[in-house]
């Protein structure tokens, strides 16, 4: 009996140690979180952001977002490396972050208009690598894929615009609205990324743009970045005072470098690279600037910074380029979505008061070189007061060197409010005013300015040994003491510092993502 007892009691502590053992192997394998929803009127929220495809939860899907055209990611979650389908418009909420891995492969859904949108105190860390860059691109099969395939990348923040707080809704059709009073407001890293085929055509001229800046600050950081076949503008920046160095716009529709509402951040180092049969009914630029819509001399001013800049545009890449509906027809990435073609227009429109600074950098082949237009605000009386900066730039087989008016493809002083000629027999002031600048050149053709080959994609861009636009640059100008690389080149690259190396693409339509 005492021994079946003793049997009985060693069974018991046995199962117990079992039962305990279990418990102990439980504790330590890997469980899966809760997800946390809730509602932002009639947006879902919820703290995890990856989904499957049908929209059920799932913390290792490969869907971001559950599906919805809104959703509101509140949580902190990484992306580990991998490829994901972006669905709908997913905005990272205010106190969210969203880290992405190195090597990550984001696909846009066209059919939701796909975009990820940065609210102001969300934040994103996109950092990838020279060889593991990040890419943001089409669903579509390779051979298949057209400007405006998804939405775009959109960050906002607290840094202030001349539109007020909270005030100014971002573009493209996304309900966040942005601005504040902190211009070191940080809204994460953009480093080493790729956003291709982005753009889609919300509504008519409501494209959300490659990359969308509205109010962010100068805590972020923005570094080489690429965006591709982008159905509206490569960049655009709303406000805010966000540096940036190393970015490249290749075959854009609209703009390249577009400034608007008080941006006041400095960017160095950019490539703009266009391909002639592509271009916006609004007429495509390099840079296009306004301080306001309407040309108010509303504070703070846009009076951006850029140095070390290479524009190429359409006879950059085609001698036997014409402005005009014939050759312009979007070749074979015309997206037959409602975006309307046009022309091609400066390499420089400043307008509507806008103050923007540019120093040592190179623009070659648009049809006009620099319009100071007057027709809005008081563009033209900063020019004169010192108010605008274009120094150490060098024109080479431009159209025209100036135009004092937007649409107006002659280099004649003219009154862009009356839209009259004052003086044919006198070029534009524009034109004057450019070449009166210190440093500033016009070359004959884009052959003496002895780059690599400027008209073929795949290489550098790199000036020869030879080049007159090597130790060239100049940085005494007091807006360029801080802050900026001193360099010895115009434009943005030396003989031998290519930057593009490894993480850019010029082929993305035939990539396998």
């Amino acid at each position: 009996m005492k021994e079946m007892k003793a049997r009985t009691l060693i069974s018991s502590l046995l199962s117990a140690s079992l039962i305990m053992a279990a418990a102990a192997c439980s504790d330590d394998a890997p469980k899966s979180s809760p997800y946390e929803w809730g509602n932002e009127g009639s947006v879902k929220t919820c703290d995890h952001i990856l989904f499957n495809a049908d929209g059920s939860e799932n913390e290792n899907g490969t869907v971001i977002g559950n599906g919805d055209q809104e959703f509101v990611f509140t949580g902190n979650q990484t992306l580990k490396k991998g490829v994901y389908e972006l669905k709908g418009w997913v905005y990272v909420g205010a106190g969210a972050t969203l880290t992405i891995e190195p090597g990550t492969v984001i696909r846009g859904d066209k059919e939701t208009q796909a975009s990820l949108i940065i609210e102001p105190g969300g934040k994103l860390y996109a950092e990838g690598t020279a060889t593991e860059p990040i890419v943001f691109t089409s669903e579509q099969p390779k051979g298949q894929r057209k400007p405006g395939d998804w939405g775009g990348l959109v960050i906002c923040g607290k840094a202030r615009n001349n539109q007020g707080v909270l005030n100014q809704q971002i573009e493209g059709g996304p309900r966040t609205k942005h601005g504040g009073t902190d211009d070191s407001d940080n809204s994460g890293v953009l480093r080493y990324v790729r956003v291709e085929f982005a753009g889609y055509p919300f509504q008519k001229n409501k494209e959300i743009n490659g990359v969308t800046f509205g109010s962010v600050g100068s805590g972020t950081t923005v570094d080489h970045v690429q965006v591709s076949y982008c159905n509206d503008d490569s960049y655009e920046r709303f406000g805010g005072s966000v540096n940036c160095r190393y970015l490249v716009a290749y075959n854009g529709w609209d703009d390249e470098f577009d400034t608007d509402n008080g941006f006041s951040g400095k960017v160095q180092f950019c490539l703009s690279i266009r391909d002639p049969r592509i271009a916006d009914t609004s007429q495509s630029n390099g840079f296009e600037s306004d301080n306001c819509a309407d040309g108010a001399l509303t504070e703070p001013f846009t009076s951006a910074v850029f140095s070390n800049v290479t524009f190429i545009g359409p006879l950059g890449r085609d001698a036997n380029f014409t402005n005009d509906a014939s050759y312009i027809n979007g070749g074979s990435y015309n997206p037959n979505n409602g975006s309307a073609l046009g022309k091609f227009q400066a390499a420089m429109q400043i307008r509507r008061s806008s103050r923007l600074n540019c120093f040592n950098s190179v623009a070659v082949g648009y049809p006009i070189g620099l319009i100071i237009d007057g027709e809005k605000g008081g563009t033209v009386e900063s020019a004169k007061n010192g108010q605008i900066g274009l120094q150490n730039v060098w024109f080479a087989g431009m159209g025209i060197t100036g135009s004092d008016a937007n649409k107006v493809y002659e280099d004649v002083l003219y009154d862009a409010r009356n839209k009259a000629v004052i003086d044919a027999n006198q070029e534009s002031y524009s034109s004057t005013f450019f070449k009166a600048q210190s440093g500033n050149r016009v070359m004959p053709d884009i052959a003496s300015l002895l780059l690599s080959d400027p008209r073929h994609i795949g290489v550098s861009y790199l000036p020869t040994a030879s080049s007159p636009l090597l130790n060239a640059a100049s940085f005494t100008n007091p807006l360029l003491a801080s802050w900026f690389e001193q360099v010895s080149y115009i434009g943005a690259f030396g003989t031998s510092d290519n930057w593009l190396d490894g993480w850019t693409n010029f082929d993305p339509q035939n990539t396998d993502y």
